[in-house]
């Protein structure tokens, strides 16, 4: 029961994934075309920071709420309600807090994490945005707990076509915006989308909400202790995150860009070339948040066997997928860049960058593991050790040798961070790590089922430049592709033993949550 549920749960959230990832993609486009790369970049800093706004105010609510719910529904005992009640209490606080520091220093936030920009009106419309945000994760994270994938997707959807529409609309009807301007639009895309949102979750959680079976298994300040160290290693990344944005536009000035030329470069980098990059990944993304919940559970109930299994699975899926995906990118990475409006720099990147896609994309299912099995402390170190890296690389590098300097910071950071993620992954997991059949085996039937794709393009009399012929090559490469692996008996869904598990574990959890 269980594991159809995952499988139903998981194409959900990568069909909603996919269509909010390309949606994102046409607005950051038509952001580029109507505004200016200059006005790109500035948003990409301003989400940035936003972001880094966030997760001060809102403690990686998402992560906890989820985590913390997931365990509560494992016991015999308890109440996700009251879970949920303490993760929005703390929002609270920490929106308040975090919003007040906003408002009395936007005027040096404007001046020195936008390089002068001036944004001081619109960062004071912020806290707005946060506390809306903040509630809306903690009602995701319980819904996610609950495995009730329709309602969070449904949630994501309206948020983003109400944020959506409000910024086209106001872009449209703009024109030329100066920087405040172009900030307060996006703000207030993002106010109306989480407050869209949060009323809609609210509306579900009174329909959906299951009750407690007796009193809540922690207090409100074990739940804080239990988050904190979640929160730590989200406010870490975000701050690292920030940092580096910050500093690319500053060291290509360095470099010799102009101000308009820097912020430029930045958007392109961050609106199209980045999302271009991680769009395969939604299967993986929609994948994570349910991989956290069935780790954790498995954490709580000691079966390590089980943690073997979902780690072994995971990991060969993800290798087969992520490497296909970097094929295809370095294949057709010019052609999506022209077609993006990203101009000469995003083909050039996209294509580049794209070998180390299959370690970016491990990432995702790497953390979400981690994190299922509580060990914060670690993935708090490797993200530092993986920004320093990253941040030395852009200091040095991109001073002297411009845009090529962010490239070799992407390959040192990624390339380490992972590499230390997959030997602690499997090292605590007990997972068989096996290079060969899951790494090296993917990258030659890449490659080899290329050329029959090709054959097969040309036979048509497609053009591989067309977009007609670039999705039936991508197509007919992808089936050529999954096709060898089934051939050589290396697509298992499942082991028997795994579907023992999962029914093991669906008729201990199933009455009180599905």
């Amino acid at each position: 029961m269980i594991k159809s549920k995952v499988v139903r749960d998981t194409l959900l959230l990568t069909v909603m994934q996919l269509f909010l990832d390309s949606a994102a993609l046409l607005l950051n486009a038509f952001i580029t075309r109507q505004l200016g790369t200059s006005a790109i970049g500035i948003l990409s800093l301003m989400g940035s920071f936003l972001g880094l706004a966030g997760i001060l105010s809102n403690g990686n609510a998402f992560l906890c709420t989820s985590r913390l719910i997931s365990e509560e529904f494992g016991k015999s005992v308890g109440d996700p309600g009251g879970i949920l009640g303490y993760g929005l209490k703390l929002c609270l606080l920490l929106s308040a807090a975090v919003s007040a520091g906003v408002i009395i220093l936007a005027e040096p936030i404007g001046q020195r994490f936008f390089s002068g920009a001036h944004m001081t009106a619109a960062l004071r419309l912020m806290p707005a945005a946060l506390f809306t945000g903040a509630a809306g994760a903690c009602f995701k994270g319980y819904f996610n707990a609950a495995r009730r994938a329709a309602v969070t997707a449904a949630g994501d959807i309206a948020e983003f076509v109400t944020r959506c529409g409000v910024i086209v609309s106001a872009a449209s009807a703009s024109g030329n915006c100066s920087e405040d301007r172009v900030c307060g639009i996006m703000i207030g895309g993002i106010i109306a989308g989480n407050t869209v949102s949060l009323i809609f979750l609210g509306a579900a959680y009174l329909k959906f909400r299951v009750k407690g079976t007796g009193r809540c298994s922690i207090s409100f300040r074990e739940y804080a202790a239990f988050s904190f160290p979640i929160m730590g290693g989200g406010i870490l990344t975000a701050v690292l995150s920030s940092t580096n944005d910050a500093l690319i536009p500053v060291c290509l000035r360095q470099f010799g860009d102009s101000a308009g030329d820097a912020l430029g470069k930045f958007g392109v980098f961050e609106a199209i070339v980045i999302p271009a990059l991680f769009f395969p990944s939604v299967v993986l993304c929609s994948m994570s948040g349910i991989i956290v919940s069935e780790t954790a559970r498995a954490k709580a109930a000691g079966n390590m066997i089980r943690i073997r299994q979902i780690t072994e699975r995971i990991k060969a899926w993800t290798l087969m997928f992520s490497i296909f995906a970097a094929a295809v990118l370095m294949r057709f990475g010019g052609e999506i860049g022209e077609r993006l409006g990203g101009g000469d720099l995003a083909e050039t990147m996209i294509t580049i960058i794209a070998p180390v896609v299959p370690f970016i994309y491990m990432e995702i299912v790497l953390e979400a593991i981690i994190k299922g099995m509580a060990l914060q402390s670690f993935s708090s170190a490797n993200y530092l050790a993986e920004y320093v890296i990253r941040i030395a690389a852009v200091l040095i590098l991109v001073p002297k040798i411009g845009f090529y300097g962010i490239v070799i910071s992407y390959y040192a950071s990624n390339i380490f961070g992972n590499s230390m993620r997959f030997v602690k992954v499997t090292k605590a997991s007990g997972a068989r790590r096996a290079l060969c059949g899951t790494l090296i085996l993917p990258v030659i039937l890449a490659f080899a089922s290329m050329s029959s794709a090709e054959l097969l393009t040309r036979l048509t009399g497609l053009e591989n430049g067309s977009l007609h012929g670039m999705l039936f090559f991508g197509l007919i490469w992808g089936m050529v592709y999954f096709a060898a692996f089934c051939a050589l008996g290396k697509v298992k869904l499942i082991s028997k033993s795994g579907e023992a598990l999962f029914s093991k574990n669906a008729q201990q959890t199933s009455e009180r949550i599905l």
